[in-house]
């Protein structure tokens, strides 16, 4: 019986335990006499349309283990859409030829929303072109947006990151408030659903604890309102702690920080929100205003990962291996919540058609209704995803060990290809 060769590719933002489903797709590959190469694309979908792809099995035990415990993405990833199958004809051409000329028997795309969608375009084209693939989604995504997902690996570390920075910053305007610093803005990422703003509240264990104002993109922006709820904080505690999505929208549904352009997947791009905002807090309430960007910093932050998170990121890399030896395409892991205290939880499949293109938004019972906070339906559904820490090891000098090892690229067999 020939053994299955398998396409490993990541794709979109990067988290920072993307590499752990990485890790773990080559070890649950490597473990099964069924499977035959592991390789993997560099840059995600364009590098399998370029036929830029890596030999896993240069990599050694120790360097999939230091791999599992570096952010970034150690392979490459991309934001690049695929058309429809007659819009993109020459792309799903020229990924059939690289299947072929490399005896590529299994797809696993490693991303989110999108990629789902790229999988299961693929795993449909591929019968109509001749060559029949198993594609099969791997979740992820900071935004914690999939569709089906209980949560989405990538998320519980940001969440554990936004929680801790706002506890820590807000300690510091404590400090200052009297003479400085009133009002602090720390801005995160979600376009569209506010999970990663929402994950700020954990930071609260008590009444007026910060972060005392949380604006979600599923809440309209309501300047007199918001200003309110600033100017209470600032007179009661005497400073105000404000997490900020930047996905926040007018009434109107315009972004506050539309920057007039989109993205490879026609998203459109978004400026910083946390200076606009600030600027309402010192031109209408004369408060001194100090604002930060998370950014990249949020989703690079592997030194301080949450444990479940870890734990769900390798499971769902094992459970793709198991479900291309299952003969399953078009399907995704999805991690399946079974109770709450204690925590536990399942791997399950379900089809990409479920999950591709479609949002999961922060519903209205997680959101208190002062618009502003989290419920305890919230937290309780939060707080497990940041339990337990994963540290990575630390060099002599006091700095993460972490990993980019020399990847070689295997000889190219077709000619050059034009995006």
């Amino acid at each position: 019986m020939s053994r299955l060769n398998i396409l490993y590719a990541q794709s979109g933002g990067v988290t920072p335990v993307i590499n752990a489903s990485a890790a773990a797709v080559i070890e649950a590959a490597r473990g099964s006499e069924r499977v035959g190469k592991v390789l993997a694309a560099r840059d995600g979908i364009i590098g399998v349309l370029r036929e830029r792809l890596i030999d896993t099995s240069g990599l050694s035990k120790a360097e999939l283990a230091a791999i599992a415990h570096t952010p970034g993405g150690v392979f490459g990833s991309c934001r690049y859409k695929l058309g429809s199958m007659e819009e993109g004809l020459q792309d799903y051409e020229r990924l059939i030829d690289v299947f072929r000329a490399h005896d590529i028997g299994c797809f696993l795309y490693n991303g989110g929303n999108d990629s789902a969608d790229t999988a299961l375009k693929i795993s449909r084209v591929g019968k109509k072109l001749g060559y029949p693939v198993q594609c099969i989604g791997i979740p992820k995504t900071i935004d914690n947006d999939l569709a089906v997902t209980d949560s989405s690996p990538g998320f519980g570390s940001v969440a554990k990151y936004v929680a801790v920075s706002i506890r820590e910053a807000s300690l510091d305007v404590m400090a200052m408030a009297s003479t400085s610093t009133r009002v602090f803005i720390m801005e995160v990422m979600g376009r569209h659903a506010g999970w990663i703003a929402a994950a700020g509240g954990l930071a609260a264990r008590r009444e007026n604890d910060p972060p005392q104002v949380i604006l979600f993109p599923e809440v309209p922006f309501d300047e007199e309102k918001f200003c309110r709820a600033v100017k209470g904080s600032v007179e009661k505690n005497g400073y105000c702690s404000v997490v900020v999505s930047e996905g926040v929208k007018h009434s109107s549904g315009e972004f506050l920080s539309d920057a007039g352009s989109t993205d490879a997947f026609g998203h459109k791009q978004l400026g910083g929100v946390a200076p606009l905002v600030a600027d309402i807090v010192e031109s209408r309430l004369k408060y001194k205003c100090h604002w930060a960007v998370c950014d990249y910093l949020q989703r690079a932050a592997r030194h301080i990962a949450s444990k479940t998170d870890v734990e769900h990121a390798r499971a769902v890399g094992e459970a793709a291996v198991e479900l291309a030896l299952a003969g399953e395409s078009g399907v995704m892991p999805v991690i399946r919540r079974t109770a709450d205290q204690p925590y536990r939880w399942r791997i399950e499949s379900a089809p990409l058609s479920k999950i591709a293109n479609r949002e999961k938004k922060v519903p209205k019972k997680f959101i208190a209704a002062s618009g502003f906070g989290i419920t305890p339906s919230c937290r309780t559904y939060l707080a497990p995803l940041i339990r337990g820490e994963d540290y990575p090891p630390y060099d002599k000098d006091g700095l993460p060990e972490y990993l980019r090892p020399e990847l070689t690229e295997l000889p190219r067999k077709l000619s050059d290809f034009d995006l």
